[in-house]
């Protein structure tokens, strides 16, 4: 007789060993009833986990919301569903746009709707089609702006590091901060006006204002709300906005790499043929049968149930985290709803450091290291942090509020203050800095002022700089700079040993890796 699969004594010593490696992702991909649960149950019930588990990458519990780096939302079962079955089937991809943007659009309430890779790829193309329309002579020419309009006015408060979705194309930037600036700067080299959704009501020029203006100028308005709900009727069509962009991986729950582009029928499919399957500047965001039925599909689930259920059972998590972790003395906890245009509540989680002397970023490291593994907004010497519950799932709540309160628990009460040492030289004074990149070299110039162990100064990169602040340590220095470019900053973390006449170490350029430097001290009237 054929043993029961699921009888222990089937299995090799080797899938033992491997189920043990995939106990640690068992909270992430199971529900509360696999806490406790025996190594093999555990794995029965996260099939597929070893996908990233084989390769040694191991998946965590994700505090952060919708973060792409962190993975984004999890995808609905329907939507994943949808996806595999379009990946057996072949189709002709402008019929399949045409007809899914048609539902989407009825599902919306809206003229036009496409699929894209993601809400960055739906503004580039929203960009191209404002400047090129769906003329295939200019849509070749891109992104060389000769003779076309090159020009995106966009308000102060908009400004992001997004920006790049426009700035890709080669346009420049106007950035206004009052209306008269604004009508100032509508004039017959503007191609668009591009606003951030969360940012407009942050600043004093209103979309209702803005689109009357450059209607009459016949310039369309472009909406960024990557990370905001899609509404029916949309509050930014509705207010007069041409365009609006969203992201498909957040609170939609469709594919993380796919992104809508609803608004007027025109632009919309006009966007459309700078993408792929379409030879264009954009045909490398290219979007793929799979997350095109997927992306419809998260949109008709979404208009079927709303988001009320997934609201309260995202507060309902955070009040069990809750639970859980002010039942330790000194820890408190603050349940926020929804403010602005985000859909989900959030939770503030502080403690005292006279009972539990451990920093934010300490926890962090703590909650990344540990098992369950736990990804959090914990960072740097304060005592607390924020809590986004929309990339978790059923079970998850259970283990991050007791793995959270292991950590705080175990902490030594009161926080001890560590002094710094005498610095081993006064590094006041010009530097030359020496920055190896994984490929590449840059060299740069830092301009610092020393004061105890504390230092102040100016970093000055190829073309930019920034200011600069840091402590010496003995020999040990760590300097921060930021160097602002348009909407963005390029930060610099800079950690190593000083001298009287040289630095080295490493320095950290977050989401752009790591690289070596070297600096030496500038002689009296060296340039």
């Amino acid at each position: 007789m054929e043993r029961d699969k699921d009888d222990q004594s089937t299995w090799s010593r080797r899938d033992v060993v491997r189920i043990g490696g995939l106990a640690t992702a068992a909270g992430v991909f199971g529900g509360a009833d696999l806490v406790g649960a025996s190594p093999v149950a555990q794995a029965r019930a996260i099939q597929g986990a070893d996908v990233y588990t084989r390769i040694g990458v191991r998946p965590f519990i994700n505090l952060t919301g919708t973060l792409t780096i962190n993975g984004g939302a999890l995808s609905l079962p329907e939507v994943r569903d949808a996806e595999h079955q379009a990946a057996g089937f072949a189709v002709n991809i402008d019929e399949l746009m045409e007809r899914v943007g048609a539902r989407i659009a009825e599902l919306m309430g809206c003229e036009g709707a496409i699929v894209t890779a993601g809400a960055s790829a739906a503004l580039t193309h929203a960009t191209a089609a404002c400047i090129a329309g769906a003329d295939p002579e200019l849509i070749q020419q891109l992104p060389d702006l000769t003779g076309l309009k090159d020009e995106v006015i966009i308000p102060r408060e908009s400004r992001n590091v997004y920006d790049q979705a426009f700035r890709g194309l080669s346009v420049r930037m106007v950035e206004v901060d009052t209306q008269a600036a604004f009508h100032a700067a509508l004039g017959p080299r503007t191609a668009m006006v591009a606003v951030l959704g969360t940012g407009e009501a942050r600043g004093p020029l209103r979309l209702e204002e803005m689109a009357a203006a450059a209607r009459k100028a016949g310039v369309p308005v472009a909406v960024d709300a990557a990370a905001e709900l899609p509404q029916r009727p949309n509050p930014y069509l509705t207010r007069g906005a041409d365009l609006v962009a969203y992201s498909g991986g957040k609170v939609i729950r469709g594919p993380q790499c796919a992104g809508l582009l609803l608004g007027r029928k025109d632009l919309v499919w006009a966007a459309f043929m700078h993408s792929a399957p379409h030879h264009s500047f954009g045909r490398p965001m290219k979007v793929g049968k799979e997350e095109i039925m997927g992306m419809l599909t998260a949109v008709e689930m979404l208009m079927a149930r709303g988001i009320e259920v997934d609201y309260r059972r995202w507060r309902a998590w955070l009040q069990e985290i809750s639970d859980t972790l002010t039942r330790l003395p000194g820890v408190r906890t603050e349940i926020n709803d929804p403010a602005g245009a985000s859909p989900f509540p959030t939770m503030m989680v502080e403690w005292d450091p006279a009972r539990n002397g451990i920093t934010a970023g300490e926890v962090h490291a703590q909650l990344m290291d540990g098992d369950p593994r736990i990804q959090s907004h914990a960072s740097g010497d304060g005592y607390s942090f924020r809590v986004r519950p929309a990339a978790m799932k059923p079970g998850d709540a259970a283990l991050a509020g007791r793995r959270i309160a292991e950590v705080l628990a175990k902490a030594p009460a009161g926080v001890t203050e560590k002094g710094l040492a005498r610095p081993v030289a006064d590094l006041s004074g010009r530097w030359e800095v020496d920055l190896e990149y994984t490929r590449g070299k840059a060299r740069h110039r830092l301009f610092l002022e020393m004061n105890g162990n504390k230092l102040e100064g100016t970093h000055t990169g190829r073309s930019l700089d920034g200011p600069l602040s840091g402590t010496v340590d003995g020999e040990r220095v760590r300097m921060r700079s930021s160097l602002p470019y348009e909407g963005s900053d390029v930060g610099f973390v800079f950690e190593g040993q000083a001298g009287e006449q040289s630095m080295q170490g490493e320095v950290s350029l977050g989401e752009y890796g790591t690289a070596r430097w070297t600096a030496r001290r500038l002689k009296t009237g060296e340039a």
